[in-house]
């Protein structure tokens, strides 16, 4: 049987990772919980979560339901091969990771609150920002099944990226973070949109405390505008909101109740949980009711990586998330004439449940 193949081009990063009681005021030096340091860059990340949620954890490569590969650059230096060699483990193949000279590997220097698990990070892109147009003159042979791609590595180099993916019809998520506006020709290439809520208000030039279900009605049209197929949005502890712009539906699929450690690495498991379901898929069955399976289960497996300390460390593997009730949190949807009359999701859904009761 022939597996899916995903593709990322993205970043690779070694993370800096101090825990605290506080995040410390202008001048103030605190002293810190822990330190310690892990492969991290968003690019490298999601492709971990990709592959560790496509098998089981004692699982052998081969039996893997989709294969994936990384496109990015490193220094020529303990951190850059640290990276690589993290990439390895995890069963991802590394043959277009490119070790630059004279370049320093990227950093991410990364503060946690410990009782919110909230995070702050400053990143040093070094020898991401080495990843020139030039490097992508033409895409993988074969054509991978799925590209991912982030915003930490050279926005010219994503916008070209974005070009050639589409002359070649080759499927793109995009998850634009950090975010920043992009031309708007630039989502024509993309299929799947998944941002958080401060990048969904720079997309809409709306502001984040605007979000509420009474007023992303409001918003709608400047979303489903920019063309893309399937809009996701994540919402921290409140879960997701999925958007199908063909059928014209919104679900929104309830946080998970956990206790949060350290929420750095969930939207990126998110974003590899979702591509790693979505290519298992099959284009030919992506109906709204297994785009809400999809959903719902990278919902689940970014709850179970904020359990942990860590990154890549915490990201869980296919086994380690249980399906039991994946649906229980997520309803049939909403219309979009509800949505923009302020219908909440959540409600509909757990009105929906209770009629069938």
């Amino acid at each position: 049987m022939v597996v899916p193949n995903i593709t990322i081009i993205g970043s690779l990063n070694t993370d800096l990772i101090t825990r605290t009681s506080r995040i410390p005021a202008a001048g103030e030096t605190l002293i810190s919980s822990s330190y310690d340091t892990g492969c991290g860059g968003k690019g490298a990340n999601q492709a971990v979560a990709c592959a560790r949620l496509s098998r089981a954890k004692d699982s052998r490569v081969e039996e893997a339901g989709c294969t994936v590969n990384m496109i990015g650059a490193v220094g020529d230096d303990m951190f850059g091969r640290d990276l690589i060699n993290g990439l390895v483990s995890n069963g991802i193949g590394v043959d277009e990771v490119r070790v630059k000279a004279g370049e320093k590997s990227g950093v991410a220097v990364i503060i946690v609150e410990e009782e919110s698990g909230e995070n702050r990070i400053l990143m040093s892109p070094n020898a991401n920002y080495a990843l020139r147009p030039s490097d992508f003159e033409r895409l993988p042979d074969p054509l991978p099944d799925l590209i991912i791609l982030q915003l930490e590595i050279p926005l010219v180099t994503v916008l070209h990226i974005l070009k050639i993916a589409r002359e070649k019809d080759v499927e793109v998520l995009l998850n634009p973070a950090p975010a920043v506006k992009l031309p708007r020709e630039a989502y024509s290439a993309v299929h799947h949109l998944v941002v958080n809520e401060t990048e969904a208000s720079i997309i809409t030039s709306t502001t984040a405390q605007q979000h509420s279900w009474a007023l992303w009605g409001d918003h709608m049209e400047r979303l489903i505008d920019l063309g893309i197929r399937h809009v996701l949005i994540t919402l921290g502890a409140e879960g997701v909101i999925y958007i199908d712009t063909e059928v014209q539906r919104v679900l929104r699929v309830l946080g998970e109740k956990v206790t949060v450690v350290d929420s750095t690495g969930a939207g990126d498991t998110f974003v590899g949980a979702y591509a790693g379901m979505l290519a298992r898929s099959g284009k030919e069955f992506r109906d709204f009711h297994t785009m809400m399976h999809v959903v719902a289960c990278a919902n689940r497996a970014a709850a179970k990586t904020v359990q942990k300390g860590g990154v890549q460390s915490a990201i869980p593997w296919r086994n380690e998330v249980s399906l039991e009730n994946i649906l229980a949190s997520a309803g049939s949807g909403i219309s979009f004439d509800e949505w923009k009359q302020g219908v909440d999701p959540a409600i509909r859904q757990w009105t929906d449940r209770t009629k069938k009761e």
